[in-house]
Order: C-alpha cells, then structure tokens, then sequence
C-alpha cells in the first residue's frame, strides 16, 4: 500500500491486548504525526467502544465508516470492487476446517449466508466466528502470493498458519491465471 508500518507485538489477552494498542497508537501519534484512526467494525461495540476510548486518551480521532452495514452486502461490494480475501481462521458451529484457505467468492458468501442463518452466527465475522486475510485489493501494489500453509485444527475450531508467502508483481497473464487461495489443498499446502 505504500504507507507506513509500525508493528507492535501482543499476546492476544483480552483487555490487555488494549495496553498493546494504546501503545502502538501512541508511537504512531508521534512518528507520522497521526490524527486518527479509521476501523473496520461492523457491529462489535467490544470492539468499536475499545479503540474509542484509546483514541479519545490519545487525542485521536476514530472513524468507524462501515459501522451498522449489512455484513453481506459488505462482503459481495469487497468481492464485486476486487478484495481477493481467504478464511484463515474458523470458531463457530457451521465453519469447519474445509473453510481453512477458502477464497471468499460470491459462491462461498452464499453458503456463509446460509450457514449464519442456520447456526446464527454473524455474516461479517464480528463474533470472532472467524478471520479472514486479503491477499490483493484495489490499493495494493503487489498481491501476496501463498506459497505454503499449514492446518491447525482442534474438534471446532482451527487456523489457517501461512509458513510461506511472496509479494508478487500484479496484472500480466501469471497473475490473472494464479489465484493463491484456489490452488491450495485440502490440506492447506500449495498445489
């Protein structure tokens, strides 16, 4: 994307993992002289109500422009404006590891659909019901290419571990003909 990366390693801890953000945003504040922070909730005010309070004792501005979207309509717009997105992660009744690698195409947000209805889970993921990571969208200068991945998986629950992954040139006759996520195995290894 062209911009800049600050990272800030975290345990994950729920409540804990705040300090963790406060703390990246307070650095990020100060490097790159940041005004405000934009979300991506869709519907979890755990979420939105958390970074919040951080931007507010930061003096930072939280923009939260997805915020009460229909989480399909938002899914089929990221697919229809060119998001290439996989499921890597799955904690909910209806997901199983057969979703691990999965692109999520219009095909896939059907039977996401279906299955949120049937098991009443949130469309969007907002739940933690699972995670998904994009491999190319309109604003990236190169796409990721997954070379090699491995599945983690317990009896309902799992995650997808990618081992290996390359940034790769985009357009051209190679990238159109390549898609990452589709040319993974059952298994989750490259093909």
């Amino acid at each position: 994307m062209r911009v800049p990366l600050l990272t800030e390693e975290t345990e994950g801890v729920k409540e804990e993992e705040l300090e963790d953000l406060e703390r990246a945003l307070s650095k990020a504040r100060a490097r790159f002289d940041l005004g405000g922070v934009y979300t991506g909730a869709l519907a979890s005010v755990y979420q939105k109500t958390r970074v919040e309070r951080i931007c507010g004792s930061l003096g930072l501005k939280c923009i939260s422009p997805l915020w009460g979207i229909d989480p399909e309509t938002h899914l089929r717009r990221l697919v229809k404006e060119g998001f290439s997105m996989i499921m890597v992660s799955v904690s909910a009744l209806g997901l199983d590891q057969s979703w691990l690698g999965r692109k999520l195409d219009d095909p896939a947000i059907d039977e996401l659909v279906a299955l949120g209805r049937r098991y009443k889970f949130h469309v969007g993921l907002e739940g933690g019901e699972g995670e998904t990571f994009v491999l190319d969208a309109p604003f990236f200068t190169k796409h990721i290419e997954i070379r090699s991945t491995e599945k983690h998986c317990k009896a309902d629950s799992g995650y997808l571990e990618i081992i290996n992954a390359v940034l790769s040139p985009k357009g051209g006759a190679r990238a159109a003909a390549s898609s990452p996520a589709s040319e993974l195995s059952s298994n989750g290894s490259r093909l």
